[in-house]
């Protein structure tokens, strides 16, 4: 009676131990993360930085976490939000993984898909959370594109 959908405590257990009660496989919350950003973007000028270092299995507004995941890949920066969270997946999806990290453990249990293709890292770390499910809500919402052109700086 005192949930607000904010998923904090989804996102805290690190045993997959609470369940949204309105949605098993999360995809809700994910839809509405897309759905607060938009509310805080809107009608608002706005540029994102985001500074793709020290990666942690948990969300970087928690108090603690675990070990870094990936080495340190760089900073992004972008007027749309959606491309620059996408550019940073993909990003984090070429990097050597950490081979005692949260997720270096995950992938040695699971390796690779079924196709030899590379695992989904966040996905092997938050198999109940779907990223991709924000990034194409975003989308339908006018939020930014899935769509950009990566430009290296040095």
């Amino acid at each position: 009676e005192n949930c607000v959908g904010c998923g904090h405590c989804i996102a805290a257990c690190p045993f997959d131990a609470i369940m949204a009660h309105f949605d098993e496989k999360g995809e809700l919350l994910d839809a509405k993360v897309a759905e607060y950003a938009q509310a805080v973007l809107a009608g608002r000028p706005h540029f994102h930085i985001s500074l793709a270092m020290d990666i942690t299995p948990l969300c970087d507004c928690w108090l603690s976490s675990d070990a870094a995941v990936v080495p340190d890949i760089g900073m992004f920066a972008s007027f749309d939000p959606v491309a620059l969270d996408l550019a940073c997946v993909e990003a984090l999806q070429k990097q050597p993984v950490i081979a005692n990290s949260m997720l270096g453990e995950a992938l040695a249990r699971g390796g690779q898909d079924g196709a030899g293709e590379r695992v989904d890292y966040i996905q092997a770390i938050h198999p109940h959370s779907n990223w991709r499910v924000t990034v194409d809500h975003a989308v339908k919402l006018g939020i930014g594109s899935d769509q950009y052109e990566l430009i290296e700086v040095d």
